[in-house]
């Protein structure tokens, strides 16, 4: 498989992908704070899914405007068979490498 991702664009397609109908650019945000323990900012956000959407690992669609929006829309994402395709790679190469781990692991508290 041709092409590389890096972690933080494998937690937003991870993300997009459990998300499913509901994955738009705050619920994301707030999805990868909440589970990876960290803050980012809408803008690294913003420039990893316009990475991902050139790669063709995403597609994005607008929704209609909402009143609670002041008649803005949201933009919607999922993720492409390609994406499907390099996360399952990645799974594979993690799983395999921690196969062959020797390493005496100390788990998180």
């Amino acid at each position: 498989m041709k092409g590389y991702i890096g972690e933080f664009e494998e937690l937003v397609l991870l993300t997009i992908t459990s998300l499913g109908d509901n994955a738009y650019g705050v619920s994301i945000k707030n999805d990868v704070e909440k589970r990876s323990d960290r803050k980012i900012s809408i803008g690294a956000l913003h420039s990893t899914i316009t990475r991902l959407e050139e790669k063709g690992l995403i597609k994005s669609k607008v929704g209609e405007p909402t009143h609670e929006r002041g008649g803005k829309r949201k933009r919607f994402f999922e993720i492409t068979n390609s994406g499907k395709a390099i996360l399952h790679h990645v799974k594979n190469l993690r799983d395999e490498l921690w196969e062959l781990s020797k390493a005496t692991l100390i788990p998180s508290k």
